[in-house]
């Protein structure tokens, strides 16, 4: 979880939940394929978190751009959100596969039993945890290669992160230190 937000660690924040109508923003009636669905009020400057997502289960970030944003914030900025967007992707597919790979278990384990997906009540019929336990050690496994991939990938994508976010934190302080030269030279 605390990786997840790395991705995102620069800059101040905010929490907009428009989906319910909350924080000020306006809730775009479709969204682009990737684009979150909320935007903060055009006076911000921070960055913006959405609710979570319904496929990947993270919380979307919409983030500030200054208007006197230098090449290098802007890189900092398209990596942070490039890496966001792969994010997303990564656990929506993950998620929408785990789900259906478990509906399929559970589905075949009850037909093993002779039983129907719901009962004569109308409850859906579940499977005890020693059960399930097997379903997830058999995913992990089989999906172990992607995860170590993953977790590779991501370990590079935060370091690259981290390093631009030393060397924007040093450009600004820089930056500060000319004009404060120069205002205390007048």
């Amino acid at each position: 979880m605390a990786a997840r937000a790395a991705a995102g660690a620069a800059g101040g924040r905010r929490c907009l939940c428009a989906a319910r109508g909350g924080g000020g923003g306006a809730a775009a009636e479709r969204p682009e394929k990737g684009v979150p669905a909320f935007r903060p009020p055009p006076h911000s400057r921070s960055d913006w978190i959405g609710p979570p997502d319904r496929r990947s289960n993270l919380r979307p970030i919409v983030f500030h751009v200054p208007p006197d944003e230098s090449r290098r914030e802007r890189r900092l900025r398209e990596l942070r959100q490039d890496t966001q967007a792969w994010n997303q992707r990564f656990w929506a597919q993950q998620n929408v596969a785990f789900q259906q790979e478990k509906e399929e278990f559970i589905y075949s384990r009850l037909k093993a039993k002779g039983l129907k997906v719901k009962d004569e009540t109308g409850q859906r019929t579940t499977l005890n945890a020693e059960e399930m336990a097997d379903f997830y050690k058999d995913f992990l496994s089989k999906n172990f290669r992607k995860h170590m991939r993953y977790n590779r990938d991501w370990y590079k994508r935060n370091f690259a992160i981290t390093f631009l976010m030393g060397q924007v934190a040093l450009e600004r302080a820089l930056r500060w230190l000319r004009w404060k030269k120069k205002n205390l030279g007048n």
